[in-house]
């Protein structure tokens, strides 16, 4: 195998930064080779608006990447998010005519593909098609049918679609910075590749990545994905309100939040003072830490709360005993577990990317890269290397369940080349 074989790019195109991951896989394991971050100021919540800023952006994050790893990059695998994001259940059935009505791969294409005759806008495209439960014969709770006896196969799928145009800019940045894209992968689920363990997913856990530009969710239980949605509030906004309830600059109150932000008042110990300079030689402002706090945390439980709109919804509240999951650049602010603990009613803690076994591990152990290196996860599991050839791993013997779902991907992903 050569090199380029075995190399991995993950490219999340942020609201507020662009972040790029080349990571090596041996024998799968995770070595995070380069990281680039640079400034993003080309989207507004999740989608691009400015096409030059984003490409640029694209090309700065990618070449520090490049120069730390030493390798040259040429495809990507990217994250979509946005709250064009939507998500819907579906239901399909076939009936099996082979010799001894065994069920082959070729079988649970045609029925995934029959899961896909929905109505849809004309400017929603599928993204993923993700099974939720085969049927066999009646027969319910089955994961994996291949190989098994039947005569009728019903399934249950969650749909994710997106925005057309959204997904097609995207591929225009990444194409005009001068790279291909391997993969096109929704954010929310990019990030529990990094931060989630199988037990959590098994016992049922939310998943809440607060981003610069939006808020991404996702629902496991029983090892599957079964709510998504991209929420259009995160940090940005969070900022925006320090920014006009204090009268200060935007660049002061992002510091004001990194630096002295909490987001629960009640559990703030010491109310200091904190000075910020005055605009154009005005005299300096005081600030108290507890003001602060209060425009913060109302914007935060505005969050926590549309987020418990969305578990309702999605119909798995009393099935999350592995609790809640917040990682993301937004879930750094201080106190923001007892937060989330007080307004769901159920536990929380911070994601860290989990599963790096060398290369920058401390330069990736935050939440603001659990996107970025979900991305490179995922292209793990599908094969997506960075000269796109498919991993030897999934060439071995007849299909199986993953390799159907990469065919569907990759049928998928024809339609954005109609550039």
């Amino acid at each position: 195998m050569s090199e380029s074989e075995n190399i991995m790019v993950g490219l999340d195109i942020g609201t507020t930064k662009i972040c790029a991951i080349v990571a090596s896989i041996e024998q799968e394991r995770i070595n995070i080779l380069g990281v680039g971050k640079a400034p993003s100021d080309g989207l507004n919540r999740g989608v691009v608006v400015n096409i030059d800023k984003t490409v640029n952006a694209i090309k700065d994050a990618i070449a520090q990447a490049e120069l730390a790893s030493g390798i040259q990059v040429n495809s990507v695998n990217v994250g979509i998010a946005g709250d064009h994001i939507r998500s819907m259940r579906s239901k399909g059935v076939i009936t099996i005519n082979n010799k001894d009505n065994e069920i082959t791969a070729n079988d649970v294409e045609r029925l995934l593909e029959d899961c896909q005759r929905i109505m849809l806008p004309t400017d929603q495209q599928i993204l993923h098609v993700i099974p939720q439960e085969f049927v066999v014969d009646g027969q319910d709770g089955i994961s994996d049918p291949v190989g098994m006896s039947g005569m009728r196969m019903e399934a249950e799928v969650h749909i994710i679609t997106g925005l057309v145009s959204a997904a097609k800019n995207i591929y225009r940045c990444v194409e005009r910075a001068g790279y291909q894209v391997a993969d096109i992968i929704l954010e929310p689920l990019a990030s529990s590749y990094s931060v989630l363990d199988q037990e959590e997913k098994e016992a049922g856990v939310v998943l809440v990545d607060i981003g610069g530009g939006t808020t991404d969710v996702a629902i496991f239980q029983d090892n599957t994905i079964r709510h998504t949605a991209v929420i259009a509030i995160a940090g940005q906004k969070v900022t925006d309100d320090i920014r006009l309830g204090l009268s200060v600059l935007d660049d002061q109150a992002e510091t004001l939040k990194r630096k002295h932000g909490e987001s629960y008042a009640d559990l703030i110990q010491e109310d200091e003072v904190i000075t910020v300079p005055g605009i154009a030689g005005r005299p300096p402002k005081e600030i108290t830490k507890s003001i602060l706090a209060k425009i913060i945390q109302a914007r935060m439980e505005e969050i926590m709360e549309i987020v418990g709109i969305e578990i309702k919804r999605s119909g798995y509240s009393e099935a999350l005993s592995a609790g809640i999951v917040l990682t993301g650049g937004g879930s750094l602010i201080k106190n923001i577990c007892p937060l989330a603990n007080e307004i769901l009613g159920i536990d929380a803690k911070i994601g860290m990317p989990l599963g790096i076994t060398g290369g920058l591990v401390e330069e990736v152990k935050s939440p603001i890269y659990a996107t970025g290196v979900g991305l490179v996860v995922h292209a793990l599991k599908t094969g997506m290397t960075n000269n796109q050839t498919m991993m030897p791993s999934s060439q071995k013997g007849g299909k199986n369940m993953e390799q159907v779902m990469n065919k569907i991907a990759d049928r998928m992903k024809s339609w954005f080349k109609e550039l």
